[in-house]
């Protein structure tokens, strides 16, 4: 005689589908930057002869651009689950404190890989700047968003450790 189905385990569900919306809208957004934004080379001369502070990958306008909106409409879902989950209590509000800052640090990672492989005549003096003042910036919000993600995967929220009592090993899970 074999034991009857086990029923699904809805919340681990809900916790997957939300993983997947942040994955998707923290990785989206910089490719979405990244595609959409296009070569930024200077106009007045051929390629062959414009300086680059780091050579661009070789890929078409055209096929970074297909990317770049496939992107942008993965980063748009996944905003847009993750906006609903919240709502609906899928997910504790205290993760948007761990997302809103990987999603700048993304679009900033995609603006600025453009402006690093820049075409230019001379110095890239938007490559230094983008280095001298994005890195740092960039560096403090991930280093921003891992603290508070440790801390609320970590902390026992409430008696009934996290949202709605969810546990997870021991950690509590937050909602996410």
């Amino acid at each position: 005689m074999t034991a009857p189905p086990r029923p699904r385990d809805h919340g681990r569900m809900k916790t997957r589908g939300m993983l997947s919306a942040g994955v998707a809208l923290v990785l989206g957004v910089p490719v979405a930057a990244w595609g959409l934004m296009g070569r930024q080379d200077y106009d007045g001369l051929p390629a062959s002869e414009l300086d680059h502070a780091f050579q661009p990958w070789d890929i078409g306008d055209g096929v970074a651009a297909a990317v770049g909106g496939i992107a942008l409409v993965l980063a748009g879902i996944g905003g847009a689950v993750l906006v609903r989950g919240a709502r609906r209590g899928a997910m504790d509000r205290r993760w948007w404190g761990v997302l809103g800052p990987l999603v700048v640090v993304g679009l900033m990672a995609g603006v600025g890989w453009r402006i690093l492989t820049a075409g230019v005549v001379g110095a890239n003096i938007g490559a230094g700047l983008v280095l001298m003042f994005g890195t740092p910036v960039a560096a403090g919000l991930v280093l921003w968003a891992v603290g508070r993600g440790v801390w609320l995967a970590t902390r026992r929220h409430g008696i009934d450790g996290g949202a709605g009592g969810r546990r997870l090993g021991g950690f509590a899970s937050g909602g996410v």
